[in-house]
């Protein structure tokens, strides 16, 4: 398991992401032309087609490494699809989302369970599963001097809810995740910023603000959550005096100005590849020892993302990669920044996993009852690419809430007797504003 780091985190994540800052543009300026270099035969490769959605036979003996980078081409793909024109920019972490669920899906108990295995393609070998996400997050927490990568995971529980010690155990065994008592009942905001500063200190205060305000409320009863944090140098640093303002061609056609770093000398030797219709290069970041992690770049030779997509399935991947050979490539790449944030509610319930987010929802593997569903997922991620390096972080938050009684179940009718001190106010409705407060503590008195 110690090789699947950089697939999941360098080749998943910050794959999807060139794939859509690179569109539109078709191959290096004149001076720096990569395809068939020198006139020499590269064996251009057969491009693939694309694989089967969620639920395809075959799927519940993936690895956990194969499993993430399933679902973070079909990811790709579902938010490609509902975006406008599907020419966005878009930046995820397929691990930080699958690791969060990955979490929840340990408490998921019959169709709850089935449809969240089917989206996440989880191995249905429990002792398997646990023990390849414990490997993958050992392996990222290691430490490396070349470069840092960390992950890590959370439960933050309500403090008058008790849950299953079985499965907090696994949490704490398998996904080094604590478990931290808050008061989502009395103080919902306090609890949420406890957790949105979890996150802040996490990712280099890189994700602020994960879970939004209103998301936690009195009925939450547990949120899940992950944060990812990268930062490394290139292994071969761009010269910043070599950076110069060039065209950037969108989808459309139209034109920016991109700050375009550029390598072109005799050491710039990378793994690369070509199929008729694209070019892959990949770009190592410094490491001391071990394989490191490298950015995948996948570039259109037209102005179609659809010539990359097939290409963020796993088994075409390797194919490309296997392919790729070490040769000198004059490469030019823009300078970025993204932030984004996704709230994957509706997102996950298209991809195939709607009874989660439902009255049918069957989590008693957390809790021993039938009472909790997922109110929604929120993510958000960031990423800087310049000269020197690349900085990304990510997080990801399960909320989970109580559900309300259902009908035939009701509470039994509380008794209201002021028959003691009491405090009383009187508000304005229209605005909230409270206009008046007082006391009663003896109502015969003046």
């Amino acid at each position: 398991m110690k090789s699947c780091t950089g697939k999941v985190l360098a080749v998943a994540s910050l794959l999807i992401l060139l794939l859509v800052m690179m569109a539109g543009c078709t191959s290096a300026p004149a001076t720096g032309t990569c395809t068939g270099c020198n006139g020499t035969n590269l064996g251009l490769l057969t491009p693939p087609a694309i694989q089967a959605g969620p639920g395809q036979p075959g799927t519940l003996n993936m690895s956990v490494t194969d499993a993430n980078n399933r679902f973070a081409a079909d990811l790709y793909r579902e938010i490609v699809q509902r975006s406008a024109s599907g020419d966005g920019n878009i930046f995820f972490s397929p691990f930080s989302i699958s690791s969060a669920l990955a979490l929840t899906y340990e408490g998921a108990r019959g169709k709850t369970a089935d449809e969240i295995q089917s989206v996440f393609y989880f191995p249905a070998n429990d002792t398997s599963r646990r023990e390849e996400f414990a490997d993958i997050n050992a392996d990222i927490n290691q430490g490396n001097t070349g470069y840092t990568l960390s992950t890590a995971n959370a439960l933050w529980a309500e403090k008058t809810s008790a849950f299953l010690p079985g499965y907090t155990s696994i949490a704490q065994q398998y996904y080094s995740a604590t478990t931290t008592n808050l008061d989502f009942v009395g103080e919902p905001d306090t609890s949420r910023q406890t957790i949105n500063d979890w996150v802040a200190a996490k990712t280099n205060n890189k994700i602020l603000d994960l879970l939004p305000a209103g998301s936690i409320s009195s009925m939450t009863r547990l949120v899940i959550t992950n944060a990812v944090y990268f930062k490394g140098t290139w292994e071969k640093q761009f010269d910043a005096n070599q950076t110069s303002d060039a065209p950037f061609t969108r989808p459309d056609g139209t034109t920016v100005t991109a700050n375009m770093m550029q390598m072109t000398g005799e050491d710039a030797v990378y793994p690369y590849a070509e199929t008729p219709d694209l070019q892959m290069l990949s770009l190592p970041y410094t490491v001391t020892s071990g394989q490191g992690l490298s950015m995948i770049v996948l570039l259109p030779k037209g102005n179609n993302l659809s010539a990359a997509a097939p290409y963020l399935d796993p088994a075409n991947l390797s194919t490309l990669e296997q392919s790729a050979s070490s040769r000198r490539v004059m490469v030019y790449l823009p300078k970025f920044k993204l932030e984004s944030q996704y709230s994957l509610k509706d997102v996950l319930s298209s991809m195939g996993m709607p009874t989660a987010f439902s009255s049918a929802a069957d989590f008693s593997g957390m809790d021993g009852a039938q009472d909790l569903y997922i109110s929604d997922v929120y993510h958000k991620a960031y990423i800087e690419v310049n000269e020197e390096g690349t900085e990304a972080a990510a997080a990801t938050g399960v909320v989970m809430n109580m559900m309300a009684a259902a009908p035939g179940s009701e509470q039994p009718v509380p008794v209201f007797r002021a028959d003691h001190p009491f405090l009383f106010l009187i508000q304005d409705n229209n605005t909230g504003v409270i206009l008046f407060a007082g006391q009663v503590t003896d109502p015969t008195g003046s």
